[in-house]
């Protein structure tokens, strides 16, 4: 709470809440001439670590950008604060430290993201430590994502270490900042929306930890009527995308290992409202995908793409969770894509064909000028050489295990949900190869071995093939320029 201050010349913007403005009005009617405001508590930002660049800097191999900086500054606005973003800070405990001294002069909190474990490269954790009166006061959660914050004070300010993965950093931020935040700034805690959903997939959690599972939710039909399906968006805590593509998310309680599919779930909505897609795809990432919802967003149809792979998607599709299913699975005893998988009440909308192969960077002798089935040798033959996976379930997934033949080389466990996300691993180095398509491949810069054409087809549950916006899908599918813009970006036809 701030001093009085006069009501003569105050202005509403200087008041956290409009309707404040309307109490202070009232009292300068009944001639009161000072009232207690709060002030918005000032809170810096400061990113950390060498691998961090700016947004808007050229991209380099092993960096990435400061993506919590932004985020962190709105989510302090939404609390009622005030963000002082003071830019990125190397490893280098020197200069860490006086960044963190000049903030602790004027802020009333100072957030650090990044550098919090407690390995030999971790700075922030090191200058935070050096901190007392009290100094740290909790070092490590039992949450999943945001197990390492380091919780600290001095001089009756804050200082928190965030964990560096976007999605642990804003958990986190809810969870521990957010509240003290929005009573600094004499605003009352936060309200939820929940709903309840039915989880689509079985999901494994770890024993000991809480963990938050993002989810996207669709509307299907159960035995009561209309009801939620939800659907995990992945556990990684490093995706800023997967955080701003989820309705909402569950809480998985320290003591459970296994939640079943079909388990009814509470799910906490990131946003105020939930706001139901006109047309939903579930089912194996493409370029050409992307390119169809794009079109169709233009034309004003709310989409949402939930990436569960080819299997997943199907099952769907069999479920009626979903408009469509983007699929591309090859039926080993015909030799044919997709046909061979549908069951009653499915129809197949033919789609286009695509080339996989393996992805590497240049130079790379263990994989130029070789076939497939020698790079692979090659590969698996060097401790050394690091591959990114797809995730299981996907029909790229099936492509991988079959040229592996039954091999785990490093970095199988490594999983991401699409194409692009496996030659951004291969292009930045965190990865040495993939499988991903030839376009994708050609995108970023990267070399590429064929291994296979296949069909991506979509699947249509037959009881919402009447819906306006499955109709407005296939329409597009036959558009000349749809079907050139699908040709640009190295699909067949």
């Amino acid at each position: 709470m701030e001093r009085s201050c006069q009501l003569i010349g105050i202005e509403s913007r200087d008041v956290a809440q409009s309707n404040q403005s309307s109490v202070l009005r009232a009292h300068a009617y009944e001639g009161v001439a000072e009232v207690d405001v709060w002030r918005k508590p000032v809170v810096a930002i400061l990113s950390t670590g060498d691998e961090i660049i700016a947004p808007g800097d050229p991209m380099q191999p092993a960096r990435v950008y400061d993506s919590n900086g932004q985020v962190l500054a709105d989510a302090v606005r939404e609390a009622g604060g005030e963000p002082a973003r003071l830019g990125i800070v190397a490893d280098d405990a020197p200069a860490l430290r006086d960044r963190v001294r000049q903030a602790l002069e004027f802020a009333d909190m100072v957030l650090l993201s990044g550098g919090t474990s407690k390995g030999a490269g971790d700075v922030s954790y090191r200058v935070i430590a050096e901190l007392t009166d009290p100094g740290i006061v909790a070092h490590g959660v039992a949450l999943k994502p945001g197990k390492p914050i380091c919780l600290a004070a001095t001089g009756g300010r804050a200082v928190v270490v965030l964990p560096g993965f976007p999605t642990s950093a804003i958990f986190t931020f809810h969870e521990f900042v957010a509240p003290v935040l929005r009573m600094l700034a004499g605003r009352a805690g936060e309200e939820r929306t929940v709903v309840q959903a039915r989880l689509a997939v079985k999901v494994n959690s770890e024993i000991g930890r809480t963990e938050y599972l993002l989810v996207g939710l669709v509307e299907t039909v159960g035995a009561e009527g209309p009801e939620l399906a939800a659907y995990p968006m992945g556990h990684g805590s490093g995706s800023v995308t997967t955080f701003s593509r989820a309705d909402g998310f569950a809480t998985i309680g320290r003591h459970h290992e296994i939640v079943e599919a079909g388990t009814v779930i509470d799910v906490q909505l990131l946003g105020r409202d939930l706001q139901l897609a006109d047309l939903v795809v579930i089912g194996s990432h493409c370029i050409g995908l992307d390119y169809l919802l794009g079109a169709l967003q233009r034309q004003g149809l709310h989409t949402k793409f939930l990436a569960v792979g080819s299997t997943a998607g199907l099952d769907a599709a069999r479920r009626g969770e979903c408009d469509v299913a983007g699929v591309h699975l090859l039926d080993p005893h015909t030799g044919a894509y997709n046909q061979p998988f549908l069951t009653p009440g499915l129809d197949l909308v033919p789609g286009y064909g695509r080339l996989q192969g393996i992805v590497f960077r240049h130079g790379d002798h263990r994989f130029k000028d070789r076939t497939a089935e020698e790079a692979i040798a090659a590969a698996l033959g060097d401790a050394d050489c690091l591959m990114v996976n797809r995730n299981q379930g996907s029909g790229t997934r099936a492509l991988i295990d079959r040229l592996l033949g039954g091999a785990r080389p490093p970095g199988y466990a490594v999983q991401p949900r699409n194409h692009n996300a496996v030659a951004a691993a291969v292009a930045q180095r965190r990865a040495d190869w993939g499988v991903t398509l030839e376009t994708v491949a050609r995108g970023a810069g990267l070399m590429f071995l064929p291994v296979q054409h296949e069909q991506y087809d979509f699947i249509v549950p037959r009881a919402r093939a009447e819906r306006p916006a499955v109709i407005a899908f296939k329409a597009l599918l036959q558009e000349p320029v749809t079907r050139e813009a699908l040709t640009r970006l190295g699909m067949t036809l």
